[in-house]
C-alpha cells in the first residue's frame, strides 16, 4: 500500500474576504473529490484572504497511479480560472 500526499499553494486574486475565499475553495474541493476520488482539505494560510494551501492525499497500490491522479488534480486546478497555482510538492510514502 502506498500513500501519495501533495501540498498545493494557491492564490485567489478575486477574493476580498474570507467568505469569498471559502466559497471558491469549497466549490473547488467538492469538484476535485467527486472527479478524482481523493481526500482534500485546506491545511494552511487559513486566515489569509487570497492565499490557501490545500492537502491532497490518495491511497493506491502503484506509485505510477498516484503520480497520474495527482497530475490530473494539478491540471484541473490550473484550468480553474478562479485560482492561480503558486507551487506544489508531492511525496509518496
Amino acid at each position: 500500500m502506498l500513500v501519495g500526499v501533495s501540498e498545493i499553494e494557491l492564490f485567489i486574486p478575486a477574493s476580498n474576504s474570507l467568505k469569498e475565499k471559502r466559497f471558491v475553495l469549497e466549490s473547488l474541493k467538492k469538484r476535485i473529490r467527486q472527479r478524482f476520488n481523493v481526500s482534500i482539505s485546506e491545511v494552511g494560510d487559513n486566515e489569509k484572504w487570497q492565499r490557501a494551501v490545500l492537502g491532497v492525499s490518495i491511497v493506491a497500490n502503484e506509485s505510477k497511479f498516484i503520480d497520474k491522479v495527482i497530475a490530473q488534480v494539478i491540471n484541473f486546478i490550473e484550468l480553474d480560472g478562479r485560482v492561480e497555482l503558486i507551487r506544489y510538492a508531492t511525496t509518496i510514502y
